[in-house]
Order: structure tokens, then sequence, then C-alpha cells
């Protein structure tokens, strides 16, 4: 089996490495998880009942992106923000949209089930993703990622960012000792890291894909993303001197790619590209999203059932077998509920295409589901975060 980064790197190695944890699975040889028809039928159920109630019309189904967490609470921050815009060109706004999803995307790994935001102006409290987002959406509207906070806030800058301490995150996010959040350090390191790739802002990556001109293709924006920000990842593996960042390994099938935080990035850049006039297209090229509430709905639907009790009360290392396992299934099964809700909901891929899925979708069904089993509605299987996985 032979790899390459530029391989490793694309939403086909994904599906690939994925489709062959799959099949290990099938032929009965993981010592951790068996897969069950009947529960990934309970699957997509849980999650037709989540669409249904959500979008009464699922031609009105949103991309899954940073930018559904930016509405939290029925308030569109962005929309409110952008006149502070109004005298930029489209391309501009698209840079500025681009510096707060990157951001923004960097810092939304798994919160932890203590850790809360109280808006200010609201006064309403998210927690986990929604919190987020909307934590990290005000320190950007007040300034606390531009080089000029005074006289040009809505910005991210690679000179600011390069300076970057946990305790700012910490201020913006509101961690203290009785609301601690995981994985700050990591959060504040690949900020500081993005600081240092050499681009001037994260919002240079439109110019980048915008360079082309016509339809921007969605593997094209992982491939940007992952070309300009794979330095920032942790050392883990690396591959000719390169750091592979979200890329384990299996003892049967070898070097298994996800990319998560990268492709939940790429998915919220296509809003921003869009606002600019750009067609993005094949987007159905990306897969879904290896993180636990995704995965959550597979075990607690019944979908993958544990093989070992220890699945569902240890603690387990993001590179643990078990956990690459979780993750690759949880690729290949999304793709399979995906298929089924286009034949519940009589549509196609092109109008209701994976990231149409996962927002309708897969992502509330596992938090739906995890919350009736769990007192506050964890994951089924516990995963040490250092913020800079899930």
């Amino acid at each position: 089996m032979i790899d390459s980064l530029s391989y490793l790197r694309s939403p086909a190695a994904i599906r690939e490495r994925a489709g062959q944890v799959l099949k290990y699975v099938e032929d009965g040889r993981s010592r951790w998880f068996a897969l069950d028809a009947d529960g990934l039928e309970a699957a997509v159920q849980a999650t037709l009942a989540v669409t249904r109630r959500r979008f009464p019309d699922p031609a009105a189904i949103p991309f899954h992106s940073r930018w559904r967490h930016f509405e939290a609470g029925g308030h569109d921050r962005w929309a409110a923000l952008a006149p502070r815009l109004a005298a930029q060109p489209r391309e501009e706004v698209a840079r500025r949209r681009i510096d707060l999803a990157v951001v923004s995307v960097l810092l939304d790994a798994g919160a932890g089930p203590d850790w809360s935001y109280r808006e200010p102006g609201t006064g309403e409290t998210y927690a986990r993703s929604e919190g987020l987002g909307v934590a990290s959406f005000h320190m950007f509207a007040n300034g606390a990622f531009s080089r000029d906070p005074e006289n040009d806030p809505l910005r991210v800058d690679a000179q600011r960012l390069a300076a970057l301490t946990p305790m700012d995150v910490a201020l913006g996010f509101q961690v203290k000792a009785h609301n601690p959040l995981l994985g700050l350090e990591g959060r504040a390191e690949l900020l500081r890291k993005l600081g240092g790739i050499g681009l001037e802002r994260p919002g240079a990556l439109f110019d980048i894909l915008a360079a082309d001109g016509g339809g921007v293709k969605a593997a094209s924006i992982l491939a940007a993303v992952l070309d300009n920000l794979s330095s920032i990842w942790p050392s883990r593996l690396s591959l000719d001197g390169q750091p592979l960042g979200d890329v384990w390994r299996h003892p049967a099938i070898g070097l298994v790619p996800f990319h998560k935080l990268s492709q939940w990035m790429s998915y919220s850049l296509v809003e921003p590209l869009q606002g600019a006039g750009l067609e993005v297209v094949d987007l159905d090229a990306l897969t879904g999203l290896p993180e636990y509430r995704n995965g959550g709905l597979l075990v607690d639907a019944g979908a993958l059932r544990p093989k070992q009790s220890a699945l569902l009360t240890q603690t387990f290392a993001p590179g643990d077998e078990p956990i690459v396992e979780w993750r690759a299934l949880t690729v290949a099964l999304l793709d399979r509920i995906a298929q089924h809700m286009r034949v519940h909901l009589e549509m196609d891929a092109v109008r209701l295409p994976l990231v149409k899925v996962l927002e309708a979708g897969t992502w509330f069904a596992g938090r739906v589901l995890a919350a009736e089993r769990r007192e506050g509605g964890g994951p089924p299987i516990a995963v040490a975060s250092d913020g800079t996985v899930f």
C-alpha cells in the first residue's frame, strides 16, 4: 500500500480508507465493533425525525457549517454585523468572513461538559459547539484578532494571532475555575501557529481559491486549507518531513486520514465564496465529519455495537485503535445514511448533498439520542481532547 502526502490529503483517500475499515468490521475482524443493519435503519429514522421537525420544507435545509452556530438562538449575528462592512467590496467582505470562519473553526474542538458562554446583550447561555461559535464570533466582533482593534476590528491578522495567549482565549471564552474549557492551551497554540504560516490573514485563502476563476471545486477548498494550514497541526505522524495532521494509524489498514477540522473549515468557506459570486461545485466530494455527534448517533442508535464494555467506560486517546475505527466507520456510514435520506425525502444528491444531510440531520439526531441516554448529553465513547481533533 503506497501512501503519498497528496493522496492522504485528498477526500478520496478519506473515503477509501474508511471503506476499508468498514469492510474490516463487516468481515468480523474488529475487536471493538460489530455492524447492525437494524441499528443503521434506526439511525436513519432518528435523522428523518429530526429533519422533518426542523425543516418541514427539505428544500430549505442549509449547509452544515460554522455559520449555523453564528445563528444560535435564532439570532443572525453576521447579518447584524454586516452593515459595518457596507463600504467594503464583496471580495473584501468574503475575506473577512473567511477570517472569522477559519479562527472560529480552529477554536471548535470539543468544549467538554462543564463549559458554557453567557452572551453579552442577549444574556443567553450557550454550551458546546454553539457556545464556542458565539464566543469566537464576539471575540472577532470586538477586534480580538485584529492588529488594529480600535479602527478596523472586523478582521483577523497574522501579526495579532502570533501574539495570542491562552489567557486571551480564556478571557474571550469566559473561562474560570468553575467554567473550565477543554484544550485551552491547544486552541491558543493553533491560532499562534496560524499567525506564522506566511499568510497575512486567513482571508487570503479567498484570493488563492478565486485565482482560477469559474467554479471552485469543494476538493480544491480542502486542498487549499491543507496545503496552507498543515504546518499548524501538532506533530503526530509525518511523511516526507511533513506533518500529516488528522491522520492516524490502524494496525490492519495502515494510515487512515480524516481531516475533520479541515473539512469543517472547508464547508464553512462555501458561503463566503458564494457571497462573493463564486460558484462552488462537487460538494459531495467532501465526506461526513467524523466527530462525536455523528459517531455517537451510530452507537446510540445501535448501528455500531461495541464488542467490549470498555468502549463505553474508558477514556481513549484520538490515536487509539477503537477511536480510529469509530471515526472511519462514521465517515463510511454517513454516506449510507445520506443515500437512505434521499430515498425517504425523494431528493437527489444535487438537491440534498451530504453537507445538508449533516445539518438536517445526523449531527442533531446524535445530540438528541445522547441527551436521552446520558445525563449531560455527552458522547457514548469518551475521547481525551487536546483541542485540535474534535
